[in-house]
């Protein structure tokens, strides 16, 4: 499976989807991950490290939700996030749709598989 690891772009969250020893794992296992550059810098993990552990690194979010199969996020995707999923493909991430409708619709709209 191609697996994806954008940055977290919601205000005042730093954390990261996957740890390089998670990249380490799932590449061992033949999945390959695409991390968006900068994903873990906040809390200091660089894209040496993910590289080292197998993934390869994009240059923006569009690349990274392009080309996986599954997204794994930390936090609910951003508005500017909805247009870029895609009919089949997996977003792994925490969701709290009851307060938020409109996320709600537009992940509906997607055609995603949305897996909190």
């Amino acid at each position: 499976m191609r697996i994806g690891l954008p940055k977290e772009i919601k205000n005042h969250e730093y954390r990261v989807g996957l740890t390089p020893a998670s990249v380490r794992e799932l590449c061992a296992h033949g999945h390959s991950v695409l991390v968006q550059s900068g994903a873990g810098a906040a809390i200091g993990l660089s894209d040496a490290l993910y590289q080292s552990a197998g993934a390869t690194v994009a240059a923006d979010a569009a690349e990274v939700f392009g080309w996986a199969d599954m997204i794994v996020k930390v936090k609910e995707p951003q508005p500017q996030e909805y247009a870029m999923l895609r009919p089949g493909q997996i977003l792994y991430t925490y969701l709290h749709l009851a307060p938020d409708p409109e996320q709600t619709r537009a992940l509906i709209k997607s055609g995603a598989v949305c897996i909190a």
